[in-house]
């Protein structure tokens, strides 16, 4: 019963946009700018997402999800970034997604953004040119909880009218609170008030919104999951990967140099440089779940 109304109050907060609704000759879903084209997929003005079209028409789709501590970040940051410049050189096409913010909005509405921004590319996959059977979500720092999150928990997906399988892989970089009360435990004094404001003190609402208790299928298909030298990221990476690989996913955990702030900041900067030991780390993940 419980889990009832629960999918029933994701599925009043993340209603699937149609194309109908927000129909691509609206102004905001024509803008376009330097070789990006930026669409609306909700009703709300960070309910956008920006575009770049791959190399050919049936190029697969590399959806990225940006961090801020849940409450800030811009889709922006992936504009004139390397992670960019590189995942065109390979002929993806490229999204970046912007979400709701806290206190504004609440974690689950954000949740429900980037499923419903999954779910609006993929009704218009063949209007923008890309290969909707092949879309792989990565995320960084909070967006890295957010595409775990949706990527173990079905709820989302399901809201917004999705099967875990729509998207072929996951990839989190550098994400902490995939166990919200342990990361709240491990960081109550230096980012405490970020955490609050974002999960709140309710631990059975900081349970569901932890992805390693998600971790029984269905899961997303695969996951590489990134981390720098950070123990509460290790140590959450590594209970995430263990969770799904008993649950029969195939999921991968990855260290990368870098200490703290610095190291987590580089894992978004660098993505995407050919020095840079994580862009080979997340091609070959890429390259495999795109493979026909």
């Amino acid at each position: 019963m419980r889990r009832s109304v629960r999918l029933a109050a994701l599925a009043l907060l993340a209603a699937p946009v149609t194309l109908a609704t927000f129909p691509m000759a609206a102004p905001l879903a024509a803008q376009q700018r330097g070789g990006y084209e930026t669409h609306a997929y909700g009703s709300d003005r960070l309910q956008t997402l920006d575009f770049w079209p791959g190399a050919t028409r049936d190029a697969p789709l590399v959806v990225f999800v940006h961090g801020g501590g849940w409450k800030r970040g811009s889709k922006r940051m992936v504009r004139d970034s390397s992670k960019l410049e590189h995942w065109q050189a390979l002929g993806y096409a490229v999204a970046a997604v912007d979400y709701r913010l806290v206190p504004d909005n609440t974690v689950e509405q954000q949740g429900a953004d980037v499923a419903n921004a999954v779910a609006w590319l993929r009704d218009n996959a063949s209007r923008l040119g890309f290969d909707r059977q092949r879309i792989a979500l990565v995320g960084h720092s909070a967006g890295a909880h957010l595409v775990a999150l949706v990527g173990t928990d079905p709820a989302y997906f399901r809201a917004a009218g999705l099967a875990m399988d729509d998207v072929v892989g996951v990839v989190p970089l550098d994400g902490a609170a995939y166990n919200v009360p342990d990361q709240m435990g491990e960081n109550a004094i230096l980012m405490g008030k970020t955490y609050e404001q974002a999960f709140g003190t309710d631990p059975a609402r900081q349970r569901r919104l932890s992805p390693n208790l998600h971790t029984a299928a269905p899961n997303a298909p695969a996951f590489l999951i990134l981390h720098v030298q950070r123990e509460d990221a290790r140590r959450q990476s590594n209970e995430l990967a263990e969770g799904l690989n008993r649950a029969g996913t195939p999921a991968e955990v990855r260290d990368l140099p870098g200490r703290g702030l610095r190291g987590h900041r580089q894992i978004n900067h660098d993505m995407g440089d050919p020095d840079y030991a994580g862009t080979a780390m997340v091609d070959s993940f890429l390259a495999r779940v795109f493979r026909r």
